[in-house]
């Protein structure tokens, strides 16, 4: 299973709620950026999976629109919700693009990468992409791309 968890893209500081922040100009460039090099490399049966909140659905839809809302990964979801959510490590689907919040991806990727509970740092709209493999010590997990849109 390919696991590619992206970070909503830059959002305006205050809104009436939280889940109603949108991305800033400077956001939606980032989103586009970043969607753009996602979509030279995803499959076309990839799922894509949204947190509720505006911002996450815009940098969705910088890709496509055809995604689904999930309430399980709106933002202080846990790692475990998102790894659900997803399917890991077999998947709902053979690659699976969860656009999600900090610090729950930082969460998600220590915990993968490095069996940490620590939360590392995920810039904005950047993309972490995490593969599952059987071998024969069991499942692991290995980064195949890490980029923020500043790199693209």
């Amino acid at each position: 299973m390919n696991l590619i968890l992206w970070r909503h893209a830059e959002a305006e500081d205050t809104a009436s709620t939280d889940l109603a922040r949108q991305l800033t100009p400077r956001g939606r460039k980032q989103a586009q950026a970043s969607a753009k090099w996602l979509r030279a490399r995803l499959p076309d049966d990839a799922v894509i999976l949204a947190s509720p909140a505006a911002r996450t659905v815009q940098t969705a839809e910088s890709l496509t629109d055809q995604y689904r809302v999930v309430r399980e990964i709106a933002p202080d979801a846990s790692v475990e919700a998102v790894l659900t959510a997803a399917g890991w490590p077999d998947g709902i689907a053979p690659t699976v693009v969860i656009v999600g919040h900090q610090p729950t991806l930082g969460h998600v990727i220590a915990r993968l990468l490095a069996d940490s509970g620590a939360s590392w740092s995920v810039k904005k709209s950047a993309v972490w992409w995490i593969e599952s493999r059987l071998r024969s010590n069991g499942e692991q997990a290995t980064l195949r791309a890490a980029i923020s849109p500043d790199l693209i």
